[in-house]
This record gives structure tokens, C-alpha cells and sequence, in this order.
């Protein structure tokens, strides 16, 4: 008997009839498996036979949510640049600190602006308690942040963490800590290059090359409180901040939590490059309220560059005052946008002065490009070399002009001048009233102390326009409509031709406290 089997006698195969309900359970069974695949892999491209079961709209929602698609953490970028991130710890005699009358001279900012605030608030390194006293020659510890720029021990932070400092030391990531030395400090923009010996394979940062747009990612790194380093994160609220501190302001904003002991600490963004460099925070409480102040790293660079070079920065310099040109005065001025910077005053031989640049001009462009206001002239000056020759765009008395000129170099020190307000109504007349403006003048070489041009301010109405634009009593009024006045008749002639004009406002020029500057003055109808 054979074990083998004919096949040839058997019934021709049938494939059997699938029911309506195979059919349908298998369709049930594709769907719920693509669900499952979808919450399992998430946003994972699939290339199962599931896919052919799912709908186009359910392939089109999966397709935007992949486009949407964002890191979950920021681990991997802390771990790589957390390590060249240093806590700055400073010592220095009391007498840098706050002096026994209270008068905190030390402060390396104008006084009433917001960085200023911000020094009395917590002294002046980080961890300075506010109105320190005590004996003379005491010595006090401050604590700030910082980070490597190279490998061989070059660092940022912040110029007034160390300003006034004997003594300055760092610790690194890993509980290191070497001595440092100062080697320039930049008091215009806050920043600080430091050299940490020992070492020359220390991990450092990158300076980003482009700028943030607002909406990016920030990580802040610092050694808050002194707790040692440690990570915030937030987003860029806003750029080119201007916060009262000085013409260079140009701040990124950040809502990344920083406190007290951040400041000199980078920002960094995703890429793991050092976006700006954590300076000031806005806190009606001391503590952070998501209102951070980075300076940006292009300011960094160039900064730094100078102050490893030769220990200081040098910066261009035209020789004006200047001041924003606002609705009013561009109206005064006939022209059609508030753009530009409004020259108040040229030095006495300065640059701008040399080369015919008067008061009441207005410098639309450098090199061709537009002016945007004064204080993108003060930086864009700024930003150029003592020497290097410049082509400045000026509207004058109404006509376009082309003015080349070499820069001179930004002087460290501005002679102050002294404000003889209290002084300069002394012997005064009550003056002329000048009608629809609300104050009365005299002239100038009738008033002691009041110098020989202009007229003096002598009296203000306190609900009038002019008390609206500033004006006080003391205050010498120069020009009026372009037109240089000694009497309340030539004031009134020229409101009267301005009127005439149909100028909704006239231009004045006011001199007030050894400063000038330019006040649009607005015209009551009738």
C-alpha cells in the first residue's frame, strides 16, 4: 500500500463566499488598527495597508500636525552648553558700595533710568544688599554670571558685576573655581571681558549669527540667588527695547525667568549659540515677572573684539544733540514722516559743525541707508570707527543735501553742564505775554545769568500748551519757526507766519539746562 495520495480525483477548489459580515469586520478591524497606529506612533509616517482605510480628511489633519511638529524638551541643548556657563563672584571694598548719607555714586547708570533702579535694587554686582553700610574698608562679596567664548579662558559678563572689583573669581559647571582677571569693561553697553588662567581646554559658547525673531525659544542659564546654575526657559517678547539706559539701547526682551544673579548670564537659543547676554530684568517687586533684558550678540561681538584688542571701546563720533523727530515736529518741518534724527545742537568744532551741519537739521540716511530715528543714528555712529568717513543724507531748511565728513572719536567723558534754572529768572521782568501759548517771555540779556540770546521763559500757564510740551520758567527759547528771536514781538511774528503758513504747530528751539533741544509747539485757531 502506498502512503502517497492522488490529488488528481479531488473536487476543483472553490474559494468560499465571504458574508456581508467578514467583510464588514474586517473593515472595522483596519480602522481600529490605524487608530492604534496613530496613538502609538504618534506623528511617525506609516506605510502599513492600514493607511488605505483611513479617510482623507483623517490624512490630511495627521499631515498639518506633522508640519507643527516641535522638540518636547531642551535636554539635549542644556547638556551640551551648560558646561561653559560660570557663577562670577566678586570682592571689593565698601567703598565702591553705597556711601553712609545713602548716595548710591557708585551706580555706572544715568540716574532715574530703569538699569539705575535696577543697581539701587540689588547694588551693584548681583547679591549686593540694597543700602549696605557699615565700616570703612570692609570688604563685601557680589555674585553674577557669566560664560566661555574660547577655550582658552576668555569670558562675558556683565561690566557692572565686576566694575570696582579686587578681587574675581569664577567656578565653572563642575564645582572648579580659578582666579580671573579683568581685561576691559564697556560701561555704554554693560559688558565685561574677563581671562580665567588655568586651563586651556575649557567648553565654550558660540555668539549666534543672525538675530531671534520674536516668538523663538530662549534658554536662560545663570546661577540665580546663588543657588548655582541653573536653567530657565521662555520666548523673545520683543527686540530693540530701548529702556532709558542710553543712546545704544537696543535690547532683546525675554519672558524666560531671571533673577537676581543672572545678570552677565547668556540667552540661548535652540541652536545652542548665545542669542544675548542676560543684563537687566523690569520687577516693581525685585523678584522676576517675565520682563527680562538681553543685550544682543551682535553688539557682543563687536564689543568684545575691542576690548580684547586694546581693553576699551572706541566709537564714531559726529558731534550733535539730538533728539527723535515726533508727528509735531515733522509737521513743523513739512515733511511727510516722523523719521530721521532732529539735530538739536552741533558741538563747537565737532565733526558734524566742521562740515556745515546746523541746528534744525535732520540726518535721514548714513552711507544710504534710511535713518530710522536717533537713536538708530546714535547706535549706527556708534558701531563705526574714529576716522572712518561717513556720507550723511540731511534735509535742511526744507532741501535735501549730501554731507561727507570724518568721524571724530566718542569722548569717555561728557563735561557736565550746570543747570542755572534756579538761577536765570533771578532779576527777571514779569515779561511779555505771548498770546495762545500760555506764557510770557523777556529778553535774555535783561535777565541775569540768562546769557545774551533768546528770550527767556518767565511765566507758564500750568494748563497750557506749553506746559503740555515742558516748558518751565527759566527755559531760553532760541528759535521759533527756523527764526532766531531776542524780543516777545520777533516770538509773536513768528507764530503769526507759521499761522499764516497753516501750520498746525511751530518749531521751537529751547535751551534748558545747558542742553538744547526742540519743542513742537502746537497753534490754538483764531
Amino acid at each position: 500500500m502506498s502512503d502517497r495520495i492522488d490529488l488528481s480525483n479531488l473536487p476543483p477548489y472553490r474559494q468560499p463566499r465571504r458574508s456581508v459580515f467578514s467583510a464588514r469586520r474586517l473593515a472595522l478591524m483596519a480602522s481600529v488598527v490605524a487608530g492604534l497606529g496613530a496613538a502609538v506612533y504618534g506623528f511617525g509616517t506609516s506605510t502599513s495597508p492600514a493607511d488605505l482605510f483611513s479617510s482623507p480628511a483623517h490624512a490630511q489633519v495627521n499631515n498639518e500636525v506633522r508640519k507643527v511638529e516641535r522638540p518636547i524638551g531642551f535636554a539635549d541643548v542644556v547638556e551640551r552648553v551648560k558646561p561653559s556657563v560660570i557663577s562670577v563672584k566678586v570682592n571689593m571694598k565698601e567703598k565702591t558700595a553705597s556711601n553712609d548719607d545713602g548716595d548710591d555714586s557708585s551706580s555706572p547708570f544715568q540716574p532715574g533710568s530703569p538699569m539705575e533702579r535696577f543697581f539701587r535694587r540689588f547694588g551693584g554686582p548681583e547679591g549686593f544688599p540694597p543700602g549696605m553700610k557699615g565700616g570703612r574698608g570692609r570688604v563685601v562679596q557680589g555674585q553674577g554670571s557669566g560664560f566661555f567664548i574660547s577655550a582658552d579662558g576668555f569670558a562675558v559678563t556683565n561690566n557692572h558685576v565686576v566694575d570696582g572689583a579686587d578681587k574675581v573669581e569664577v567656578t565653572t559647571d563642575e564645582g572648579k573655581t580659578y582666579t580671573a582677571k579683568v581685561i576691559g569693561t564697556d560701561q555704554r553697553t554693560d559688558l565685561a571681558l574677563i581671562k580665567v588662567e588655568g586651563s586651556s581646554s575649557f567648553p565654550f559658547a558660540k555668539l549666534a549669527d543672525s538675530k531671534p525673531r520674536i516668538g523663538d525659544w530662549v534658554l536662560a542659564v545663570g546661577n540665580p540667588f546663588g543657588l548655582g546654575g541653573t536653567v530657565t526657559a521662555g520666548i523673545v517678547s520683543a527686540s530693540g527695547r530701548d529702556i532709558g539706559n542710553g543712546p545704544y539701547d537696543d535690547f532683546i526682551q525675554i519672558d524666560a525667568p531671571v533673577n537676581k544673579g543672572n545678570s552677565g548670564g547668556p540667552a540661548f537659543d535652540t541652536n545652542g549659540e548665545v542669542m544675548g547676554v542676560n543684563t537687566a530684568i523690569y520687577s516693581p517687586s525685585g523678584g522676576s515677572v517675565g520682563i527680562a533684558f538681553s543685550i544682543p550678540a551682535s553688539t557682543v561681538k563687536s564689543v568684545v573684539a575691542q576690548l580684547k584688542d586694546k581693553g576699551s571701546v572706541s566709537r564714531g563720533w559726529i558731534g550733535v544733540q539730538i533728539q527723535p523727530v515726533t508727528s509735531d515736529i515733522a509737521d513743523s518741518l513739512g515733511m511727510k514722516k516722523a523719521e530721521g534724527a532732529l539735530v538739536a545742537e552741533p558741538q563747537a568744532n565737532g565733526p558734524a559743525a566742521k562740515a556745515g551741519i546746523e541746528s534744525g537739521d535732520v540726518i535721514t540716511a548714513v552711507n544710504g541707508e534710511s535713518v530710522k530715528d536717533a537713536r538708530e543714528l546714535a547706535r549706527t555712529i556708534g558701531g563705526m570707527a574714529p576716522g572712518a568717513t561717513v556720507k550723511l543724507n540731511v534735509l535742511h531748511k526744507g532741501q535735501d543735501k549730501v554731507v561727507n565728513l570724518t568721524l571724530g572719536q566718542l569722548p569717555n567723558t561728557v563735561e557736565a553742564k550746570a543747570d542755572n534754572d534756579n538761577d536765570s529768572g533771578k532779576g527777571a521782568s514779569k515779561g511779555t505775554d505771548v498770546p495762545k501759548l500760555g506764557m510770557t517771555v523777556a529778553p535774555a540779556n535783561s535777565v541775569a545769568g540768562a546769557g545774551k540770546e533768546g528770550v527767556v521763559v518767565t511765566q507758564v500757564d500750568p494748563k497750557s500748551a506749553a506746559a503740555e510740551r515742558g516748558f518751565k520758567e527759566g527755559d531760553v527759547i532760541l528759535e521759533v519757526g527756523g527764526k532766531s528771536v531776542a524780543t516777545a514781538g520777533e516770538v509773536r511774528d513768528a507764530i503769526n507766519t507759521a499761522r499764516t503758513d497753516n501750520k498746525n504747530s511751530v518749531l521751537m528751539r529751547v535751551k534748558s539746562g545747558g542742553q538744547s533741544r526742540f519743542v513742537a509747539v502746537p497753534l490754538a485757531k483764531g
